[in-house]
């Protein structure tokens, strides 16, 4: 199946790039979230809208992440959350709280959907989540979950 991806899909590609993909991961996964579209002679077109939006904001939003990963590299990041006696917690700690806590403690508004956990943080500690800021450019922050 051959599609359009409007938004960026880590391991797949970013907006604009025309993939080829199995049938039930396009059809399963990637056009119900939105973040593709399919590939027509028309939607050519739209291909090229986007990449040259791509390009007009690359230079510019390098430098903004740049100087948003200096100002996460080496953070700790604090995160409440409810946790029992073993201190295993109720749940898992997702993006979107990651993404307000780094906010909370003074650091630049990120988007979650950049935020990559390779595990589900489901245990009170110390962990290691990555921040995808731009093509290229990531920082690694320190996760301290804390049971409240």
């Amino acid at each position: 199946m051959k599609l359009i991806l409007t938004q960026p899909v880590s391991g797949l590609g970013s907006a604009g790039d025309v993939v080829e993909v199995k049938d039930g991961y396009g059809r399963n996964f990637l056009l119900p979230r939105k973040v593709a579209t399919a590939w027509t002679k028309g939607g050519q077109k739209q291909v090229e809208a986007i990449q040259a939006g791509r390009v007009k904001r690359a230079a510019q939003s390098a430098e903004d992440a740049a100087a948003t990963r200096a100002a996460l590299e080496g953070t700790t990041v604090t995160v409440t959350a409810r946790a029992g006696q073993a201190g295993r917690l109720f749940g898992a700690v997702t993006p979107q709280e990651i993404a307000e806590a780094i906010v909370a403690a003074g650091g630049p508004q990120v988007d979650k959907r950049g935020i990559e956990v390779p595990t589900p943080i489901r245990a009170v500690g110390e962990h290691r989540v990555h921040v995808r800021l731009h093509e290229g450019i990531s920082a690694e922050v320190t996760l301290d979950v804390v049971a409240g």
